[in-house]
Formats: structure tokens, C-alpha cells, sequence
């Protein structure tokens, strides 16, 4: 990685999917003369991303044509880059710097040991993400306002680290400098955990639920933005729990001594020591920072009643694509519990909901907003 020129620098993907794609697309967006090569298992993933500008070369294996690149990101899933980094261990420049996207440190850290790589090596874990997966959903935009957590060894040069850090910035997310024992700590709690418990409630609402499914048919509200993550994909938990078995089952026992803790207090009918729990948790909570990204990524949603009749959607979707207000996501939700409106709509940017709601508001619609 040689010096800070972003714009000319050549970078490598190994791996092109939500997230590698959405660097590849940020990279692009910021930086439009840079070169980019990318590979991926899915062959369509990577021409796909060629014909939509965002690459200059597809990469049909990993081999010598990957020997240009400045900086590499390790994009596969983590078992796999233990495999891929061997086989860019013989055909790196000198220079090349090898970074990686995974929610676990330990494991890659020492594959790059054993390969003798440390002072070519830093990890990254941008702490962003989405439900949905593949190149297909990958947007510039996921990176804005995200924590990125880069865990240098101790062989890699503060140099490059200082890059590294600095690139990260530009492209519009958050650059934290951990280490990587501290880094599958902080995950175990604020990411890895809350994955189990969000895929536990789900089971457990599928497994009580009655006959006709009424939970599952209520479910909405709260319900639905705790286990929204529940969506993510399986291959990558089972990865996930795998490799950070020891910080989870620390935290995990944790958990389940504070979820005994609670019972015993409402089994006993301790109402104070009840609130005490909550008001606790709401306190803490309420001193969070508002800074959108994270690995449970806040959510910018509001709502809007619209008239039952053909062509109202439209409508909506419209005034809103003139004022060139990016959709996230948009549903009809057939539960007042949030709201009264039965339009949901998911925006990027917390800016925009207030965008949104003075050209609705102006049109006659009534706008509420979540919290």
C-alpha cells in the first residue's frame, strides 16, 4: 500500500458479496480512477459488478492476477480465508497490504501468523450490515456513519495502519483501532449475542405459537425490530459461533445468570427489584450514541396513512423519488400497534425522514415518525 493515493491505487476483493461489494461500490464512488479486481465463488456476482462500472477486472481464480493490487480485502466467509491465504501468500507484492471484513480477529490472526504475513496484515471488521445478503443489496451507503474497527498486528507497520485508517474515513465510516482479542470481546456482546437471543425468540415464538399461528400473525412492533437481524445469514452465524466460541459462552453464561436473576424477582412478585431491572436497562440505554452504524444497525422508519384506493403508493413513492429521497425499504403493516398509518417507510439517512415528512405533510398525508 503505498503512500495515501486513494485514486490510483489498484485494490482486490476475494469475496464480493453485501459487504465486499459495498466497499468495492464506496471505493468506486470516491475514488472513480482507481483499478479494482475482484473475484468470487458466484462468477455472476463479479461480472454483474463490471457491467454496473464498479470493477475493472474479473478474477475467475486467485491467482498472479491479484500480484498488482495495493491493498486486498478478504471478502469469503471465514472459514474460507483461511484457504485464500495461502494461495495469495506466493503471488503478493512486497507491498501488498491484506485486509479482511470478518466479525472475528482471533481466527484469521493466526492463519496470518502461520503464513508469515503480519507485517502485510490488518484486520477490519466494519460494523454494518444488512438482512439481506449478496452483491445484489450492496450499496456505497451502508458504510456511511459505521463504525470500521481495524486490528493491526504487532508486526504491521505503523505506516500502513495510518492508511489504512485513513482510507477508511474517506470512504465515509469510523475508524476504531482495537486489538484483536479486545475486538472478539466487544463483538461477543454487542453483536454475536444479540444474534443468539434474536434467533432463540423467533424459535421460541415458533414453537408456542398455537395452531392458527396467532403470534406469528400479531407480531409486529418491538417483536419484529428485535429479531429483524434473526434474518441474517446462517452459514455465517454457524461461522460466527464457531470461531468465537470462548468470548460467547463467557457472555452467553452471563446473560442466562442476569435472565435467572429477573425471574426469580417476578416469581417472588418483587415489583420494585422488577422496575429496578427495566429502568436500569432504560438508562443505559438512553446514553447510547446516536451514531448510525453498527452491527444492529439503527433504523430511520416512519409512517404514513394512506387512503385505501388504487394508485396511493404510487403516489407516495413518487413525491418522494422527485425530491430524490433514497427508499431502504417499504411495506403495508396491518398492526396499529406502532402507529396508525399502514405504510411503512425505511430511508438511509435520518435527514430524510424530515425531508420526507414536510413534502408528505404539505400533500395532505399524515407523517409519524419512529423513535
Amino acid at each position: 500500500m503505498n503512500g495515501t493515493d486513494f485514486n490510483h491505487m489498484h485494490y482486490g476483493f476475494i469475496g464480493l458479496g453485501l459487504i465486499g461489494g459495498s466497499i468495492a461500490r464506496a471505493i468506486r464512488e470516491k475514488y472513480p480512477n482507481c483499478r479494482i479486481t475482484a473475484y468470487d465463488v458466484e462468477a455472476p456476482s463479479v461480472e454483474a459488478a463490471k457491467k454496473d462500472g464498479v470493477i475493472n477486472i474479473c478474477a475467475y481464480e486467485i491467482d498472479r492476477v491479484f500480484s498488482p493490487c495495493d491493498l486486498i480485502f478478504l471478502c469469503a466467509p471465514v472459514s474460507d480465508n483461511d484457504e485464500n491465504l495461502l494461495l495469495l501468500k506466493n503471488i503478493l507484492g512486497k507491498n501488498t497490504l491484506l485486509t479482511d471484513v470478518g466479525s472475528v480477529k482471533g481466527n484469521i490472526c493466526e492463519h496470518v501468523k502461520a503464513a508469515g504475513l503480519e507485517g502485510q496484515f490488518i484486520g477490519g471488521h466494519p460494523m454494518t450490515g444488512s438482512e439481506r445478503t449478496g452483491y445484489r443489496n450492496s450499496k456505497a451507503m451502508l458504510l456511511k456513519n459505521a463504525y470500521y474497527i481495524l486490528t493491526p498486528t504487532e508486526k504491521t507497520p505503523r505506516k500502513k495502519t495510518d492508511s489504512m485508517e485513513a482510507l477508511v474515513k474517506s470512504l465515509g465510516a469510523i475508524p476504531l483501532i482495537l486489538s484483536a482479542e479486545e475486538h472478539d470481546y466487544v463483538t461477543a456482546g454487542i453483536s454475536h449475542l444479540p444474534h443468539l437471543l434474536s434467533a432463540s425468540l423467533v424459535n421460541l415464538v415458533k414453537e408456542k405459537d398455537n395452531a392458527a399461528g396467532i403470534m406469528k400473525l400479531v407480531a409486529a412492533g418491538g417483536f419484529k425490530d428485535i429479531t429483524r437481524i434473526s434474518s441474517s445469514s446462517p452459514v455465517m452465524w454457524e461461522h460466527i459461533c464457531m470461531t468465537n466460541r470462548v468470548n460467547i459462552l463467557s457472555l452467553l453464561d452471563s446473560f442466562m445468570d442476569s435472565l435467572q436473576d429477573i425471574k426469580n424477582r417476578i416469581e417472588k412478585q418483587d415489583a420494585p427489584g422488577t422496575r429496578n431491572f427495566f429502568e436500569s436497562a432504560r438508562s443505559y440505554r438512553e446514553s447510547f450514541t446516536d451514531v448510525s452504524g453498527g452491527p444492529i444497525k439503527k433504523s430511520y422508519v416512519f409512517y404514513v396513512d394512506i387512503p385505501d384506493e388504487p394508485g396511493a403508493l404510487a403516489t407516495i413513492v413518487t413525491l418522494l423519488a422527485f425530491q430524490q429521497i433514497n427508499l431502504k425499504n417499504i411495506g403495508i403493516t396491518h398492526n396499529r400497534e406502532v402507529a396508525e398509518g399502514s405504510l411503512l417507510i425505511e430511508v438511509w439517512e435520518e435527514a430524510d425522514i424530515y425531508r420526507a415528512q414536510d413534502v408528505l405533510s404539505a400533500k395532505g398525508y399524515l407523517v409519524r415518525i419512529k423513535k
